[in-house]
């Protein structure tokens, strides 16, 4: 099976602009492709997981990735998918972003012996003259088109920024300068980047009369229609500090029974002969597939050894096991106790069980706190300091999955 079946076969492949021309160049290696990463926070999130996996299958088959940093459009903001204005960053901020981005891709891209290239649009965005884009770029794209794609028919509603306006036409220049610089003939993305990705493909044509191509690969969705990756502290990160690997791999063991096989197919490895096996299981025997599932993702971003302990941890806490060494811990110091003891929902906040106190108070009002075992229904007790130095740490538990061993340095 080429490359390009697989995609299909995996339910990947949303729009292209010519198939027949997509299919024969990525099925014989010969794709240099990219795809742009706006730097818009410190780490790189579910929704960038999909387009790094898209990345690593077509390297496999022996196309050239270029990963493009978006360190000169972060300065304008992409409005897809955006009802409000992105807030602005600093030039410092998108720097830090763009450094912890480049650190998290090398787990999926392999950058050795120019097997794929990182660049950063800010080396040609930031010293463009504006007024030679208005007559050498600008002249090649129509208001009126523009207006009719649904990134801007969303944000006119409320207001589109003329700031906003222009991200299109950025976005299309670094395909063009890439195309020129790299030889980059395909543009991949998510599909709701369809509209500007049009766009460089339709400025290539006009200013060099050469074809360049586009394909967009479908978001991943649950079976409600919404993007995956949430949570209830936001949004699924993939850096180890802002969503710890046991947590990653929670949230993949606990999607719903509808979505783990288009998971298994649209985000991990496993032969498609391997998953075709899971599709006739139903009620509690889709737990194995669930499972394979999160130790699949959680290997992919956090690496086997982290994949395993958040397996073992989970099955301490789920299936019987007796190794709680892996268990998520959090760590208090002294000095977030008041008279010898701290209150349940700081608690339950401080262990990061709960994103705030309000949302701890009602966790608790609803029955779904337990400290040991111990059944938590007042949002006034306290857990004493000597309580947790007398046995060294406590389990405390939120809902059915969410747990946390709380000890004291």
């Amino acid at each position: 099976m080429g490359v390009y079946k697989e995609l299909q076969a995996r339910g990947l492949l949303a729009q292209v602009t010519d198939e027949k021309e997509i299919r024969d160049m990525v099925n014989a290696g010969k794709a240099v492709f990219y795809i742009g990463f706006d730097p818009t926070a410190d780490s790189l999130h579910v929704g960038h997981f999909m387009a790094l996996c898209l990345m690593k299958r077509l390297q496999m088959a022996g196309n050239k990735p270029i990963v493009l940093v978006g360190g000169g459009t972060a300065m304008i903001g992409d409005p897809s998918g955006r009802t409000d204005m992105r807030q602005m960053m600093t030039k410092e901020t998108i720097a830090h972003n763009c450094e912890c981005f480049r650190k998290q891709m090398s787990r999926f891209i392999d950058f050795s012996e120019d097997k794929a290239i990182m660049v950063n649009n800010a080396d040609w965005l930031l010293d463009l003259n504006y007024v030679e884009v208005l007559r050498e770029v600008g002249s090649h794209f129509s208001v009126n088109r523009m207006l009719t794609a649904e990134c801007y028919k969303q944000r006119m509603e409320k207001g589109l920024s003329f700031l906003e306006f222009n991200y299109m036409i950025m976005q299309s220049y670094d395909f063009y300068v890439l195309f020129q610089k790299y030889g980059c003939n395909m543009q991949f993305g998510g599909d709701d980047q369809w509209s500007n990705m049009l766009g460089g493909t339709e400025l290539i044509r006009r200013k060099l009369g050469k074809d360049a191509y586009a394909m967009t690969i479908n978001l991943l969705l649950n079976s409600e229609g919404k993007k995956m990756g949430k949570t209830q502290k936001g949004a699924l990160w993939l850096d180890a500090e802002k969503t710890s690997p046991y947590d990653f791999y929670q949230y993949w063991r606990n999607v719903d029974d509808s979505d783990v096989i288009k998971c298994l197919k649209m985000i991990t490895f496993l032969p498609l002969e391997e998953i075709a096996q899971y599709e006739s299981l139903q009620g509690a025997e889709l737990n194995k597939a669930k499972e394979v599932l999160a130790y699949e993702t959680t290997k992919l971003v956090h690496g086997e050894e982290e994949a395993e302990k958040a397996q073992q941890a989970a099955k301490a806490l789920f299936g019987g096991g007796n190794n709680m060494d892996n268990i998520p811990t959090s760590e208090l110091v002294p000095d977030d106790f008041t008279n010898g003891g701290i209150a349940i929902l700081d608690l339950l906040v401080k262990a990061g069980l709960a994103p705030s106190k309000s949302e701890a108070k009602r966790n608790v009002e609803q029955g779904g706190v337990s400290v040991d075992g111990e059944k938590i229904t007042d949002i006034r007790t306290i857990i004493t300091l000597d309580s947790i130095m007398s046995k060294g740490e406590l389990v405390v538990k939120r809902g059915k999955k969410a747990f946390r061993r709380v000890k004291v340095k």
